[in-house]
């Protein structure tokens, strides 16, 4: 909530990559909202199989907003190119794709249910927990961690590289560091950590039995706990960045409201004092035409 506000408070939508962090905060937030949708974890309802069908589709959401801001990266690192005419197909990717997979346990039967400790796949449909979940995750998880290392290494090496004499090209590659890579680099990791345990948890279960296994308390406790929390990760690291930090007072918080109301800014001047253009070629202001 906190990114979504400052972003859109201060119009930082305008550019693209504060629309990407816009878009990963928004399938954050979807994500986290789930996790809240019911307390009856044991009783198969409506309610139970919407929470299912919402996790499953924001928890996608999310990853493919991840795998495409890694995306994003690797690209401008290795192409020093920005995706901005690509911004429609990380929207269909991420957001048409995560409901068509949210889908699927449908057309086998309504597979959603209890399990554990929230509803999702139900227990002991594992190779459907594998199949829409796990192994896409460990997948893609593998190959934002490994474009990850990439970008960081590429970036590293070339931060010792730009020294010495100007050059256009590495002015126009520092640019690009400052502008597009450096705000996104810390969110894959993000992804990656608070994923790591309940992705542990859920093969845990798999590898137990299933629907007969009891929990690990703890691999659960901390699966639980680590989703949710991915947005305020987000935060955190978005709050790191210097200019966020610098607008974050009540001054510039008060101008934004102001702008968005439409009120002027200081320093604006009505319109009678303009200028005016007299019939010989000179100008002057309306009040010494009117003495005249």
């Amino acid at each position: 909530v906190f990114m979504i506000f400052v972003i859109v408070l201060f119009k930082k939508y305008q550019f693209f990559v504060q629309r990407l962090i816009l878009w990963l905060s928004i399938a954050a937030l979807l994500d986290a909202i789930g996790y809240l949708m019911t307390e009856d974890v044991i009783t198969k309802n409506a309610l139970c199989i919407c929470q299912a069908f919402w996790i499953t589709c924001t928890g996608w959401a999310l990853l493919l907003w991840v795998c495409c801001i890694t995306f994003n990266l690797l690209w401008s690192v290795l192409k020093f190119r920005k995706t901005n005419h690509l911004e429609w197909v990380y929207h269909v990717i991420s957001w048409g794709l995560s409901l068509v997979i949210a889908c699927i346990p449908f057309s086998n039967g309504i597979v959603y249910g209890p399990a554990n400790l929230l509803c999702w796949v139900e227990a002991g449909e594992n190779v459907m927990r594998f199949a829409i979940w796990f192994i896409p995750l460990f997948v893609l998880m593998t190959f934002t961690t490994f474009a990850y290392i990439y970008v960081l290494y590429v970036i590293n090496r070339r931060s010792k590289v730009w020294t010495g004499r100007y050059n256009p090209e590495n002015e126009r590659s520092k640019i690009l560091l400052k502008e597009d890579i450096k705000p996104l680099r810390f969110y894959p990791l993000v992804f990656l950590v608070s994923n790591l345990m309940p992705l542990i948890n859920r093969i845990q279960n798999a590898s137990q039995g299933g629907s007969t296994s009891e929990p690990v308390f703890l691999l659960a406790f901390f699966a639980i706990l680590s989703v949710p929390l991915q947005g305020f990760l987000n935060a955190f690291v978005y709050g790191l960045n210097r200019d966020i930090l610098s607008k974050l007072r009540w001054l510039h918080i008060k101008t934004a409201f102001q702008q968005w109301r439409g009120e002027k800014s200081i320093g604006e001047y009505p319109a009678d004092t303009r200028p005016v253009m007299r019939t010989n070629g000179s100008t002057s202001d309306s009040e010494t035409d009117n003495m005249a």
